[in-house]
């Protein structure tokens, strides 16, 4: 028997829970939804992320853009090559990946989240709901 997709997820939806859980996976930090709804006609949602390192950051990308590659989606990219930010475009949902650094410096939540951004998203241990910080919790067996 098929599965059915959960009453009311647009694929836009389905689509931010899979790269959330892809980065997740793989031990991005800090990692935030932006519910783009009234604000860009380019994109339902942009998701922001940090990597340990430029290597980190590159990897995640890639691992976005196999993900990606399975649902028969192109990824397109910008700023593989120094891995100091990433940008993957993935259609529905615009992914930014950047080292902690970078990320302070352009500080692209204080331009996007305004205070009542409170979608929640799929849990996890790194999930942040825009507007509002959590750390990572410690994970337990």
């Amino acid at each position: 028997m098929a599965s059915k997709k959960p009453a009311g997820k647009n694929p836009a939806e389905s689509l931010k829970d899979l790269l959330l859980k892809t980065l997740d996976d793989n031990k991005a930090e800090d990692i935030v939804t932006v519910p783009l709804d009234g604000k860009s006609a380019l994109a339902d949602y942009m998701i922001i992320a940090s990597g340990r390192s430029a290597r980190h950051v590159v990897a995640l990308a890639e691992l976005l853009g196999e993900a990606l590659h399975k649902l028969g989606r192109p990824a397109r990219y910008e700023g593989r090559d120094s891995g100091d930010w990433v940008l993957t475009d993935a259609g529905d949902v615009i992914v930014h990946l950047f080292r902690p650094e970078v990320r302070s410096f352009y500080n692209l939540e204080k331009m996007w989240c305004q205070p009542d951004d409170t979608v929640p998203v799929a849990e996890g241990p790194a999930r942040k709901v825009a507007g509002q910080k959590r750390r990572r919790a410690a994970a337990t067996a």
